[in-house]
């Protein structure tokens, strides 16, 4: 082994000094992400959530997907922010309800469908055959702010944008559907958020191609 790499390990002095850290990025920023979902190993087959990517809380009962996304172009590119998307509570159904509001954004967003179409193509897109078609799905966020567990502000997602946001296709890079100078359809107002703390209620067509979505899904993927 090189002596270099050796003294690499007991002697610090020309190491690169300790950085204090990115700024925040601006609350209401829409940015392009690529989401990936840390597989948590809870099964419930009652609700066909069979392949392991949910986890459920030791402290609270609640079910969620773990969601870490990643910036993929512009001004923020490469950095990451940590969300959770709900499943279930014990505490009832708003998680759980945030949690699907959040994902058929996503898919929206994902896959270039305005969410007032439902046509039968819009409908399909908006199918999946299970939880591994959500991790690598690409989409448009906005960015918020919330506290974490040791009071400090931190990035985190809550809301995908959708194709009737006049800001989506230029942050995406895809053609626009909306008519020139058209602003947002007054009932498209913004959604709950969807993918928050596990502790509270939650957290284009694509530049490649989707996995084929499939119908007869459990309700939770419809």
């Amino acid at each position: 082994m090189n002596d270099n790499n050796t003294n690499a390990w007991s002697d610090f002095n020309d190491a690169e000094a300790q950085q204090s850290g990115f700024n925040l990025i601006p609350k209401g920023a829409l940015v392009p992400v690529l989401m990936t979902l840390k597989p948590g190993g809870h099964y419930d087959a009652s609700q066909g959530w069979s392949d392991g990517y949910p986890t459920q809380s030791s402290k609270t009962g609640a079910v969620y997907l773990a969601a870490e996304f990643v910036i993929t172009g512009g001004e923020y590119a490469k950095r990451k922010m940590w969300s959770n998307i709900g499943l279930y509570s014990p505490k009832g159904p708003t998680w759980t309800q945030m949690g699907r509001t959040f994902v058929r954004a996503a898919l929206n967003s994902a896959r270039n469908f305005l969410p007032q179409d439902n046509g039968p193509q819009a409908a399909a897109a908006r199918r999946i055959q299970g939880f591994v078609d959500l991790d690598g799905l690409e989409f448009v966020v906005r960015v918020d702010i919330e506290k974490d567990d040791r009071g400090d502000d931190r990035n985190v997602v809550k809301m995908a944008i959708e194709p009737d946001h006049p800001d989506y296709a230029r942050t995406f890079g895809v053609p626009s559907k909306l008519a020139p100078g058209a602003q947002a359809p007054a009932n498209s107002a913004p959604q709950a958020p969807s993918a928050q703390s596990a502790g509270t209620p939650p957290a284009h067509q694509a530049p490649g191609p989707q996995r084929a979505p499939v119908s007869g899904k459990p309700a939770w993927a419809q």
